[in-house]
């Protein structure tokens, strides 16, 4: 049992190690500040357990946040969440209980932008068709019509420029691509001028003129299908579609369509709904798909980065301080 270090908080995490667990090498950081508590160990021994627990950490979505859960806790007084999207906690539910919570932002924009550019670039380029050719025990040469389509000068269409879409805006400066954007809200002049982004009121102008639509939104119930059949419809034909947002943010099977029709050229796809999509998934079939298993932050930098983030915001919260990443139900 992971118990011990005297009068330290009781922080409830899923596990360590496995699928959904939180990373071995980011323990001995937690256990500077916590008593880590395993949902094992709570389900063991949930009486004595419940009372200790005053903090959770989920670790992509992990352990599932219930009204039983909730009620089982009765010292719980904050919830951190690695990663910035919230889609999948019931803010208003958790907000009823007195307990706080909070995302981290900060740590995962930069390695999810750099997601969202490489995806960009590996369709452009078709670098998973190559790769396949390359390795295959069948092929002698690469045929002359495996022909990408050039990232340089081409028009990209950034849906949702928060911080992510900010800084994909800043690496897709340095390929001298056209930049488009379309937000809630519209960036300050100074930001635009930076980055040489031109702002689109309307989502359909940017998706009429984009070479490369790339979907950074948060996910949000406003942001459901937010791209169906009618947007796909309205972008070139010679245009890649880029999500990185949450596969809900699209409707898959229009996407299917317009992608076996040729209404769009291609998409590269980080996250699907469901996640992941079946195996005999018609997206998982086709020649001008990529699909990747929502790696989008993982990286080890990131990783532990948001694991301090979330210490940061735990902390302030058990000593009644201001949280960095406080998130509030809408």
């Amino acid at each position: 049992m992971m118990m011990g270090g005297g009068e330290l908080p009781g922080l409830l995490v899923h596990e360590i190690g496995g699928v959904c667990g939180i990373l071995h090498s980011h323990v001995a950081f937690l256990k500077k500040h916590f008593c880590l508590i395993t949902m094992k160990e709570f389900l063991e021994n949930r009486k004595q357990m419940s009372k200790k627990v005053q903090a959770i950490y989920l670790w992509w979505h992990r352990p599932a946040i219930d009204r039983e859960l909730l009620q089982s806790l009765p010292n719980l007084k904050v919830i951190a969440n690695s990663g910035a999207g919230m889609d999948h906690l019931d803010l208003e539910l958790i907000a009823s209980f007195g307990v706080k919570m909070a995302n981290a932002p900060r740590a995962v924009s930069s390695s999810t932008a750099d997601t969202g550019m490489a995806l960009l670039l590996a369709s452009a380029r078709r670098l998973v068709e190559g790769y396949q050719i390359a390795v295959s025990s069948t092929v002698e040469y690469s045929k002359a019509d495996l022909l990408g389509v050039e990232v340089t000068g081409a028009t990209l269409g950034i849906i949702g420029m928060g911080s992510i879409g900010y800084k994909i805006a800043l690496r897709a400066k340095a390929f001298k691509m056209n930049i488009l954007y379309h937000n809630r809200t519209r960036r300050k002049a100074e930001e635009e001028h930076a980055v040489g982004a031109a702002y689109c009121q309307e989502m359909e102008d940017l998706l009429q003129r984009a070479d490369f639509v790339l979907v950074a939104v948060s996910p949000t119930p406003q942001t459901r299908r937010l791209l169906g059949e009618r947007e796909l419809g309205l972008m070139k034909p010679t245009a890649t579609l880029i999500n990185i947002s949450r596969g809900a943010v699209l409707d898959q099977e229009a996407l299917l369509r317009a992608l076996q029709t040729g209404a769009i050229r291609a998409a590269a796809l980080d996250v699907t709904i469901p996640e992941p999509l079946p195996r005999d998934h018609g997206l998982l079939k086709l020649k001008n798909v990529i699909v990747t298993p929502h790696l989008g932050c993982k990286t080890e930098q990131a990783a532990y980065m948001i694991t301090e983030e979330a210490v940061e915001n735990i902390l302030a919260a058990l000593n009644g301080l201001p949280m960095p990443s406080e998130v509030l139900p809408s």
